[in-house]
């Protein structure tokens, strides 16, 4: 234990010692505090600085990936187009029976072309007529096509060969022959008409004559008003007809109400209650016939 002269005279300790070595005054505990509110604020700074770049370079990345994915070729999924069902096909029309599209003009050249090919004989008959087919110069008309309708018409089941006494050949053009079958203009047809049997047929007919048949292009291309059916059994019945009267058959009228107009009959004329009808024979063989016109 220390005297009062010894505390006196011994050197201040504690917070004496330093007041006395710092001029009397105790240091702030606001001064201490200093350093450690500018590392905290120091520390702010950096972490702030830490966070906006982190979003800068966020903000740059997404930035980047959408400038790459707009101008990247495919990244963009395709527009989808809208869809409907396609439009319907146009409804097909059967072509009108008495109807086609051939042009018929009122005149034409008045020389003739001659189906080049031939065929075979059809029917039994002993004696073939053989016949050239020939079309007017300048139709819409083929001469080997006509030529095939036409041996088509007479070598059909229920034509002229059902008589077991007729039969028909098919010539070309420089064989000789028995008939000729023209096709040929309205103007041309009423000429040829006239000059073989002195027959006016009005632009409008067909006809036989010496040596041959006639076969007006109208008649041939149009059908007739009175004949309700496809444009080739029409042919028909002026083949059959007008053969008919080269093989010697008369002109004959209706047999009664509904029955089957003769192929004979002029149906272009009128039917007088029969039913249309292009062939010499019925479907059972027998020979459709009817009074004497």
């Amino acid at each position: 234990m220390r005297s009062v002269r010894e505390r006196q005279s011994a050197p201040p300790t504690g917070g004496r010692a330093t007041a006395r070595r710092t001029g009397g005054r105790r240091p702030s505990s606001r001064r201490r505090a200093r350093p450690r509110r500018r590392g905290r604020a120091l520390l702010a700074v950096l972490l702030a600085l830490a966070v906006l770049g982190t979003a800068a370079f966020l903000r740059a990345e997404l930035r980047d990936r959408d400038g790459a994915q707009r101008n990247a070729p495919d990244a963009r999924p395709p527009r989808a187009t809208p869809t409907s069902a396609p439009p319907p096909a146009p409804a097909r029309t059967a072509p009108s029976p008495a109807r086609t599209t051939i042009e018929v003009p009122e005149r034409g050249s008045g020389t003739f072309v001659t189906a080049r090919s031939g065929g075979g004989t059809v029917g039994e008959g002993s004696r073939p007529l053989r016949y050239v087919v020939e079309v007017e110069e300048g139709l819409d008309v083929s001469p080997s096509e006509a030529a095939g309708e036409i041996a088509d018409i007479l070598g059909a089941p229920r034509g002229w060969t059902h008589d077991p006494a007729n039969a028909f050949r098919l010539v070309g053009a420089g064989a000789p022959h028995d008939l000729s079958i023209r096709i040929a203009t309205p103007a041309t047809a009423d000429a040829l008409c006239w000059d073989g049997i002195g027959q006016d047929t009005g632009g409008e007919y067909n006809c036989e004559v010496p040596g041959g048949v006639v076969v007006n292009l109208r008649r041939w291309v149009e059908g007739s008003p009175t004949f309700d059916g496809p444009i080739h059994d029409y042919r028909a019945l002026i083949i059959n007809h007008e053969m008919g009267h080269f093989l010697g058959h008369s002109h004959m009228t209706c047999a009664g109400e509904g029955r089957l107009a003769p192929v004979m009959m002029q149906q272009i004329k009128g039917l007088n209650g029969c039913v249309a009808n292009a062939w010499p024979y019925d479907e059972d063989g027998d020979l459709v016939t009817g009074p004497a016109a």
